[in-house]
C-alpha cells in the first residue's frame, strides 16, 4: 500500500505562552467592594471628629452614612428572606449594628457595619476569582477563524458562527478556532493550556485539534467536528458553572441545621438581655451584652465551611480537564472504597485497529488478513467475495455506529479507499453487535459467541475456530454475516493506555482494593490485558445488565463504588454507581450525559488525582468547621462568662468567616493539584 511522507515543520522558535491568559475581576467591579469602600472612608472620616470631641453634628451625619452605604444591601437581604420565613444571619448582623447604635454604642455598630461589609466584599471577591480561574479559558478561544468556502475562497467569521463540518484554515503562530481533525498539512501545536503537555504537539493529517491552542509553523486545515458551544473548552466553563450552583449534602445539612439555629440564637439572645434585667441590671448593659452575643453566636464560618473548599477544588479539577458536575459529585468522589473499569476506551486508547480480515467461505489459506501497516493483497472466496468486499459489507452495516469498534473497521475501509454503500434499517444491541440492511442483504456485524448462537453447521464452526484463534492472540473478534450465514471474522486490537497500570496501582493504593474489570470482551482478551495492569478480578463477556449486576453486587457489599467507562454499555453501569466518570474523547454521548463527572482528554492519571483532591476538600470541610466551631465557643463563652467588647466580638467573628472562606479557596491553587496528584 503506498504511503505517503509528510515532512514535519520544525519546532517554533517563537517563545511559548506559560499561562492561559487571565481574566480577573477587579476589585472595584463588584458592587460590594465598592459599598464597602465608601462604608469604610465614611467610618474613617467620622472617626477623628469623634474622637477629638467635636460636635455630634459633625460627625453623626457621617456615621449615619456609614450604616447606610454598608449596611442597606445585607438588610435588604435579610428582609427578603424574612418575607420568605427564612431568618438570615446578614440581618441578624444589622439588628445587632442598630441595637448597639440604639444604646449609644454608635461608633462600635458602624465598626460592625464597616467590619461585616468588608467581609462580604472579601467573600465575593474571592467567589468572582474563583469564576474567573475558569472562564479565563474562554479568552483562549480566538473570536474569529478563516472558514474556506466549497469554491475555494477564503472568509473571516465569528467562531461561534462555525458549524460541524466546515473547514477552516489556521495559519502559522494563530490560535485554532475550534475542536476539530486535521484534513491538510503538519504543525506542531502547543495544547499547553489545555492538556497541560510540556512541549508543542507533532499534528498532522487525521489528529484532533481544540479550540484556543496555539498553532506552530505549518499551516492547518482544520475539519470542524463540535459547536462551539460543544468544544472542551465551552463544555468546562458551562459545566463548573452548573456545578457551582448545586449545593453538597454537607452544606444541604449546615443550611437546615442554621435556620433552627439561628431562631433558637434570637431566643437565646433575648434571655441574655432580659435575665440581666431580671435580677437589676442596667438597660444600656444588658441589650449590648446581648447584641455582642447575637453577632458573636451567629454561624456566619459555619455556614461558609463548606461550599468553599468543594467549589476551588471543581475549579482547579476543571483547569486539569476533570469536569465534575456538582459539589455532590466532588463530595461523594472522595468516599469511594471501591473502583470498577470498563476495558475498550477506558483502560486502552480507545482507538482500536483491524489487524486481521479472515473471509471464511473458500479463502486462501495463506491470506492471513493484515501485516504491517496495510491489508494483504485480496484472498478471492469461491463465492466471489474478497478481503475488500468482506471490509465494506461491515464497514458499511457499522458506519452509523458510535462503537470503538466501528469506527476501526470504518477507519479501515476508508484507509484502503473502499466506497461503502447505504445502511438501511440500522439497529444495534449493546454487548451483541448491529445489524443494517445492505445492498438488500442483511448484514450482522457484533460478538461470535453471541452471533454464532443462532447458527450452525460448518461454517459456523470454522468461524468459531477462527475466532478463537484470534482472541487467543489477544485480539477482539468480530463476526460478519450475511442474510444469517457467516462470511468472515475481523480481528481487531487496541493499545493499552500508557498510564493505565500506574493508575490501577494508585487506585488500589488511595481505595484500599484493587480494582475489577467488566468489559463485554472475550475472557482471553480481557485476561491478557488485566495481567498487564495488575487487575486480578476479572469479568468478561458481560452484557450492560450483567456489569450493573456486578456494581450492585459491591455496593451491597457496602462499597461505595466508583465506575470509569465510555460506551452506551456502560451508562446503565455508571447511573448505577456510587459515582460515574466517562472518558471525554470516547465517551458517547450517553456516557458523558450519564455520568458523574467527565475525563476530558482522557489522561486516566487524573481520577486517581481526582479522588485524592476530594478528599482534601473534605479534610477543609472540617477545618473549616472546627476553626468555626472554636471561634463560636469561645466569644461566646467569653461574652457570658466576662464582658467582650463589642469591636472584639465583631473582629473575631468575621475574621473567623474570612480565615474559613480564605482557607477553602487554597484548594485553587495550582500546588493544590500538585500534591492530589502526587498522592493518587
Amino acid at each position: 500500500m503506498p504511503t505517503t511522507l509528510i515532512e514535519r515543520p520544525a519546532p517554533s522558535a517563537a517563545p511559548r505562552p506559560d499561562t492561559a491568559p487571565r481574566r480577573r475581576t477587579r476589585v472595584f467591579a463588584l458592587p460590594e467592594a465598592r459599598w464597602a469602600a465608601a462604608a469604610t472612608v465614611l467610618f474613617l472620616i467620622a472617626l477623628p471628629f469623634q474622637l477629638t470631641g467635636a460636635a455630634a453634628w459633625a460627625w453623626g451625619p457621617l456615621y449615619a452614612l456609614t450604616y447606610t452605604t454598608g449596611g442597606w444591601e445585607p438588610a435588604w437581604a435579610g428582609l427578603r428572606a424574612l418575607r420568605e420565613k427564612t431568618l438570615d444571619v446578614d440581618l441578624l448582623m444589622i439588628v445587632a449594628a442598630l441595637g448597639a447604635a440604639a444604646v449609644g454604642q454608635v461608633m462600635d455598630g458602624a465598626l460592625l457595619i464597616v467590619i461585616f461589609a468588608t467581609s462580604g466584599a472579601l467573600e465575593a471577591l474571592a467567589t468572582a476569582r474563583t469564576a474567573d480561574s475558569v472562564r479565563g479559558l474562554l479568552d483562549l478561544a480566538p473570536t474569529t477563524a478563516t472558514r474556506l468556502l466549497d469554491d475555494g475562497r477564503e472568509e473571516n467569521v465569528p467562531t461561534e458562527r462555525l458549524a460541524v463540518g466546515d473547514t477552516v484554515l489556521v495559519r502559522p503562530g494563530e490560535r485554532i478556532g475550534a475542536d476539530g481533525r486535521v484534513l491538510d498539512g503538519a504543525s506542531e501545536v502547543d495544547q499547553a493550556t489545555i492538556t497541560g503537555e510540556p512541549l508543542p504537539v507533532a499534528k498532522e493529517v487525521g489528529d484532533e485539534v481544540f479550540a484556543g491552542t496555539l498553532n506552530g509553523t505549518g499551516a492547518l486545515r482544520v475539519k470542524v467536528e463540535r459547536d462551539a458551544s460543544d468544544s472542551v473548552i465551552a463544555r468546562i466553563v458551562a459545566m463548573v458553572e452548573e456545578a457551582s450552583e448545586t449545593k453538597a449534602p454537607t452544606q444541604l445539612f449546615i443550611e437546615k441545621v442554621e435556620q433552627r439555629y439561628s431562631i433558637g440564637m434570637v431566643i437565646a439572645t433575648l434571655a441574655v438581655f432580659a435575665v440581666p434585667l431580671a435580677f437589676g441590671a442596667a438597660v444600656t448593659g444588658s441589650l449590648l451584652r446581648a447584641m455582642t452575643f447575637m453577632i458573636v453566636a451567629s454561624p456566619c464560618a459555619v455556614v461558609l465551611a463548606t461550599m468553599p473548599p468543594l467549589l476551588s477544588a471543581i475549579a482547579n479539577a476543571g483547569r486539569h480537564g476533570v469536569l465534575v458536575k456538582s459539589a455532590v459529585v466532588m463530595e461523594r468522589l472522595g468516599q469511594v472504597d471501591g473502583v470498577a473499569l470498563d476495558k475498550t476506551g477506558t483502560l486502552t486508547e480507545g482507538m482500536p485497529r483491524l489487524t486481521d480480515l479472515r473471509p471464511l467461505t473458500g479463502s486462501d489459506p495463506t491470506d492471513d488478513g493484515l501485516t504491517g501497516s496495510g491489508l494483504t493483497a485480496d484472498g478471492l472466496t469461491t463465492d466471489g467475495l474478497t478481503t475488500d468486499g468482506l471490509l465494506a459489507l461491515a464497514a458499511a452495516a457499522e458506519h452509523p455506529s458510535e462503537h470503538p469498534l466501528a469506527r476501526a473497521i470504518v477507519d479501515a475501509a476508508r484507509t484502503r479507499g473502499l466506497a461503502l454503500a447505504t445502511a438501511e434499517n440500522f439497529t444495534s444491541a449493546p454487548g451483541i453487535g448491529v445489524t443494517a440492511t445492505v445492498d438488500g442483504r442483511t448484514v450482522a456485524v457484533g460478538a461470535p459467541a453471541r452471533l454464532l448462537n443462532r447458527t450452525g453447521g460448518a461454517v459456523a464452526a470454522r468461524a468459531a475456530a477462527v475466532a478463537a484463534e484470534l482472541e487467543t492472540g489477544g485480539r477482539t473478534a468480530v463476526l460478519v454475516e450475511v442474510d444469517g450465514v457467516p462470511v468472515g471474522v475481523l480481528g481487531i486490537a487496541d493499545r493499552l493506555r500508557p498510564d493505565a497500570a500506574a493508575t490501577v496501582t494508585a487506585l488500589t493504593a488511595l481505595t484500599g482494593t484493587a480494582p475489577v474489570l467488566l468489559t463485554g470482551d472475550n475472557p482471553r482478551a480481557a485476561a491478557r490485558l488485566a495481567a498487564e495492569v495488575g487487575i486480578t478480578d476479572v469479568r468478561a463477556g458481560l452484557l450492560p445488565q450483567d456489569k450493573v449486576t456486578a456494581v450492585q453486587e459491591q455496593e451491597r457489599a457496602g462499597r461505595k463504588v466508583l465506575v470509569l467507562g465510555d460506551g452506551v454499555n456502560d451508562a446503565p453501569a455508571l447511573a448505577a454507581a456510587h459515582t460515574g466518570v466517562a472518558m471525554g474523547r470516547a465517551g458517547s454521548d450517553l456516557a458523558l450525559e450519564t455520568a458523574d463527572a467527565v475525563i476530558v482528554r482522557d489522561e486516566l492519571a487524573t481520577v486517581p488525582a481526582v479522588v485524592a483532591l476530594s478528599r482534601r476538600a473534605r479534610s477543609f470541610v472540617v477545618q473549616n468547621l472546627v476553626i468555626a466551631s472554636v471561634f463560636i465557643s469561645a466569644l461566646v463563652v467569653w461574652d457570658l462568662v466576662a464582658t467582650l467588647p463589642l469591636p472584639l466580638g465583631v473582629l473575631g467573628h468575621e475574621g473567623s468567616t474570612v480565615i474559613v472562606g480564605l482557607n477553602g479557596l487554597r484548594l485553587l491553587r495550582e500546588a493544590a493539584w500538585t500534591r492530589a496528584r502526587a498522592e493518587g
